[in-house]
C-alpha cells in the first residue's frame, strides 16, 4: 500500500467522526433535563410561580329557591287533588298555570345560583288543617316569603319579581277559589 503512496497513518477520512461531536450530541438530553429540573426553581425564586385560583367568594345572599320550590309543588298538589265545582276548578287552574310558571322560573334562578334543584328539601309551612285550598294558599304564602328575599346577585333580579309575579297570581286565585266555597257557590 505504501507503494501506491497511501499510508494508513496518513489517511484521513473526507467526513471524519470525532467523540466530541458524539458527546454534545448525549449531553442534549442531559441537559434538556436539567432545564427542565431547573425552570421551575428559577420561577419559584423569581416570584413567576403559577397559584392555585383562589378560593371562591363568600356565598352571597339569594333567596331560598328550594324552600319555595318545595312549597310551590306542594301547593299545586293541593290544588290538583282536591274536588271541587266548575268554577272552583276554573280558580284551581288558574292557580296551578301561574305556580307551574313560578316553579320553571325559580329553578332557573335556583340553577343560575348554582344550587341543586334536585335537592328537595322538607316543606317548611306550618299546616291548618281547614281544607287543601287554605293548605295551598298557606303553602304560595310561603313560597312567596322565601322567594322574597334580598337579592345580591343584580341580574337575577327581574327573574326574581318574575317568580313572585307568578306566585301572587297563584295567591288571587286560590283566595278566589276560597271565597267561591265559603260564599256557597
Amino acid at each position: 500500500m505504501e507503494q501506491a503512496g497511501l499510508s494508513l497513518m496518513g489517511y484521513k477520512p473526507a467526513h471524519p467522526v470525532t467523540h466530541t461531536k458524539r458527546r454534545e450530541t448525549m449531553k442534549f438530553p442531559q441537559r434538556l433535563v436539567a432545564a427542565l429540573i431547573a425552570l421551575p426553581l428559577v420561577l419559584a425564586a423569581t416570584g413567576c410561580v403559577v397559584t392555585p385560583p383562589p378560593p371562591p367568594p363568600a356565598p352571597q345572599h339569594h333567596p331560598a329557591y328550594l324552600h319555595a320550590l318545595t312549597d310551590l309543588r306542594d301547593a299545586r298538589w293541593n290544588l290538583e287533588h282536591r274536588p271541587g265545582n266548575a268554577a272552583v276548578s276554573e280558580q284551581e287552574d288558574v292557580a296551578i298555570v301561574e305556580i307551574d310558571r313560578a316553579i320553571n322560573d325559580a329553578r332557573t334562578a335556583a340553577m343560575e345560583d348554582g344550587k341543586n334543584i334536585y335537592q328537595h328539601p322538607p316543606e317548611d309551612a306550618r299546616l291548618d288543617w281547614r281544607g287543601r285550598l287554605h293548605h295551598a294558599d298557606e303553602l304560595l304564602h310561603k313560597a312567596r316569603n322565601d322567594v322574597a328575599q334580598g337579592e345580591s346577585n343584580g341580574a337575577a333580579v327581574d327573574l326574581r319579581n318574575r317568580v313572585i309575579g307568578h306566585i301572587d297570581a297563584a295567591i288571587a286565585a286560590t283566595q278566589r277559589a276560597i271565597r267561591i266555597i265559603e260564599q256557597g257557590a
